[in-house]
């Protein structure tokens, strides 16, 4: 059976370079974590990245620039923005039956990061775009970043919303006061990555921008970035959001949920509750949950899905969301 990974990683040199030279770690912890062996990992779009696959059982990796990728980065992230996209085409050209991706976009800078998607998506073949939350202070949902939305849209193009740091505020107000590592790991992979990444897609739901663009998909990663387990909480908005649908609506029309390497069948079964099984991905989130033994195929086999449900866990959910990609942009 074969198995995609929608929410697999990478990085540049160029790109940690840029991280580095405007001091980004300070700002944003997670930029620390992309050394040692995970940076290899990162880096390499070749023969390593390949045998780790097929160790764990992968056939496909969908690639994505890892987080905080060029959300700080201002006017200078254009020109990175289409040299890390060239670079990733060449990676899915020399390896089309094992790599696949989604496009790195200059979100600073959104009627460029619009144009930019556009052409990943139509010339290069790319298969959407993951977002990272916040751009500088702003959130998703302001309206300066709707021109990615809107042509996201128009192409069917999925956003894959990944966790990133928050706000140096926040992190301060509630994950500090313990060492400087465990303060960056309680506010990163240990918890508020995915506190923001949930809150992002929320934010989206109550601006309206599934009303006003009912066929943009979301993806949240980590069976939901802990917003699926509140559903019924969230239902409570419905009171006041003064929107067109209930959250329930939008949790079933507008969002898949991948696993991100936490392979637990009863998460997987709290988000087919919440979302339906036909909108349930694959993903093993790598590097950073890579772990030998096998452990991405294993689970596809005792997730307790039946075999029709497995197979569009597998790939079938994915190639469905994206068969219709470039089928018309009025951007």
């Amino acid at each position: 059976m074969k198995l995609i990974g929608i929410e697999e990683h990478f990085l540049t040199t160029e790109v940690k370079d840029a991280w580095s030279a405007i001091g980004l770690e300070a700002a944003d912890p997670s930029v620390a974590f992309h050394g040692g062996p995970l940076e290899k990992r990162l880096l390499n779009l070749a023969e390593e990245r390949l045998s780790l696959m097929d160790e764990s059982g992968l056939d496909v990796q969908v690639l994505s620039l890892t987080t905080p990728s060029l959300h700080d980065l201002g006017a200078n992230s254009v020109d990175l923005a289409r040299r890390a996209n060239d670079a990733v085409a060449e990676a899915v050209a020399r390896h089309p039956d094992r790599f696949q991706a989604l496009a790195t976009l200059p979100v600073a800078m959104p009627d460029e990061a619009a144009l930019e998607l556009e052409r990943c998506v139509r010339t290069l073949g790319f298969k959407g775009t993951m977002l990272c939350g916040r751009v500088g202070h702003r959130n998703l949902d302001h309206t300066d970043l709707l021109p990615i939305f809107q042509i996201a849209a128009a192409l069917k193009a999925p956003i894959l919303l990944h966790p990133r740091a928050p706000d140096k505020v926040v992190r301060d107000a509630y994950y500090s006061g313990f060492s400087p590592q465990v303060d960056a790991a309680f506010s990163c992979f240990g918890l508020g990555w995915h506190y923001d990444a949930g809150i992002q897609f929320l934010r989206l739901v109550l601006a309206g921008h599934f009303d006003r663009f009912p066929d943009l998909q979301v993806i949240l990663g980590h069976w939901g970035e802990l917003v699926l387990f509140y559903a019924e909480r969230i239902a409570n908005m419905d009171r006041v959001s003064e929107l067109t649908h209930s959250m329930a609506t939008y949790f079933r029309r507008n969002l898949y949920v991948t696993a991100s390497g936490i392979f637990m069948p009863h998460y997987l079964e709290q988000a087919a509750r919440i979302v339906g099984r036909d909108r349930l991905l694959f993903s093993t989130d790598y590097p950073y949950q890579y772990r030998p033994g096998g452990d991405a195929r294993r689970f596809l086999e005792s997730c307790g899905l039946d075999e029709a449900e497995r197979r569009a866990f597998a790939y079938g959910n994915w190639e469905r969301l994206t068969e219709n990609l470039s089928l018309g942009s009025n951007f």
